[in-house]
């Protein structure tokens, strides 16, 4: 016998139940990273699995990712570049995709990560075919709409973080200016995510009274505190 069958014996014959509630990253770049270890660091999944097509890259980040799971909740952490590893996700973030070079128009960006996304989505449907999905990759709102399409998943169940990066950004900086913690700090950026996006200025308030009541040019022309650079600052951000 060996050791662990000396320390171990199965009282159940039966397999083991497989992940109840794992999640799966799309993408290991700084973005793809960041949601790995914010949804580590929330326990919200018992199983974490991670998908890239630079296999050096990935087989470095999931081992560092292991290697400290001594201090997290989620015991089980894989990778591969094939996706029968994101099998039964319960959600899948999608970060993957390409970044747009200088003098690249935007239009072109789309066409390049639209072609990539058309090796993605499928390969998470054929695993996942009751995922949910969560697109992050940019241009963001263009792309949730390709992988709904390409997906053929409920509307409800495709989602893209649209413009909540935004908002978080234009509290943060708001934050600053009045010199206040950004959780008592509250407005709303809505629209497509980026240059043409909206502050909503008349929800703009700090504990619930409203900024454009105490300065009604807020925003607008003749405004003496400039609050548009807060906009300005968000979409350069």
């Amino acid at each position: 016998m060996s050791t662990k069958e000396k320390l171990i014996s199965h009282v159940m014959k039966e397999e083991p139940v497989g992940s109840r509630n794992k999640v799966t990253v799309v993408g290991v770049g700084m973005v793809g990273m960041a949601s790995a270890i914010s949804i580590l660091l929330k326990d919200l999944c018992d199983e974490l699995a991670l998908v890239d097509v630079m296999e050096d890259k990935l087989k470095g980040e999931v081992m560092d990712l292991q290697h400290g799971s001594l201090f997290l909740k989620t015991h089980k952490i894989v990778g591969d570049k094939d996706y029968s590893v994101t099998a039964n996700s319960k959600v899948v973030v999608v970060t993957a995709g390409a970044r747009q070079q200088e003098g690249e128009s935007r239009l072109n960006l789309v066409q390049r990560n639209v072609n990539i996304f058309k090796f993605i989505i499928p390969n998470i449907v054929k695993y996942s075919p009751n995922c949910i999905l969560m697109v992050v990759s940019n241009p963001v709102d263009i792309l949730t709409y390709v992988a709904w399409k390409l997906s053929g998943l409920p509307r409800h169940r495709v989602i893209g973080s649209g413009t909540n990066l935004d908002s978080a950004r234009f509290r943060h900086i708001m934050g600053e200016k009045l010199h206040l913690h950004p959780s008592s700090c509250h407005g709303w950026i809505i629209g497509e995510h980026g240059d043409s996006s909206v502050p909503v200025w008349s929800g703009v308030n700090v504990a619930g009274v409203s900024l454009q009541s105490l300065n009604p040019k807020m925003g607008g022309e003749g405004d003496t505190e400039n609050w548009k650079e807060v906009h300005k600052l968000v979409v350069d951000g």
